[in-house]
Parts: structure tokens; C-alpha cells; sequence
């Protein structure tokens, strides 16, 4: 899977505060996930992160230098 710096996820199961969207923060090894309605940060084994992401639902522009 190819993940993109900034991209918006939804994953398979909702975080506890119940929002399943997550923004990418770090992309390597291990991923960084930021919950888009509480902003709790989430490290996972790139892995771990790869089964759980359901789909992508945006992507930055190319051009961006927006994180």
C-alpha cells in the first residue's frame, strides 16, 4: 500500500472517541495517525497501520507543503 505524507484514512475500527478518520503525520517504518476529531496521536509498525487503514480518502496535491 502506498501511503502519502498527509493523506486522509479511515480505518476499519473507530477510535474511542468514535470519529474513524486519521491524518498521516509520519510515513516509515513505523506511521503516525492523527485523529481528526480529538487530535489524539497514534504511533503503529507501518504493518499494523497498512491492515488496518479501510481506504483513503484524500490525498495531497503534489505541490503541497502543507503537513
Amino acid at each position: 500500500m502506498d501511503l502519502v505524507l498527509g493523506s486522509t484514512v479511515e480505518l476499519k475500527k473507530p477510535h474511542p472517541c468514535g470519529s474513524r478518520t486519521f491524518t498521516l503525520t509520519r510515513v516509515g517504518m513505523d506511521v503516525k495517525l492523527v485523529c481528526t476529531s480529538c487530535g489524539h496521536e497514534v504511533m503503529l509498525p507501518r504493518k499494523k497501520a497498512e491492515k488496518a487503514i479501510k481506504a483513503v480518502l484524500s490525498v495531497p496535491e503534489e505541490g503541497s507543503t502543507h503537513v
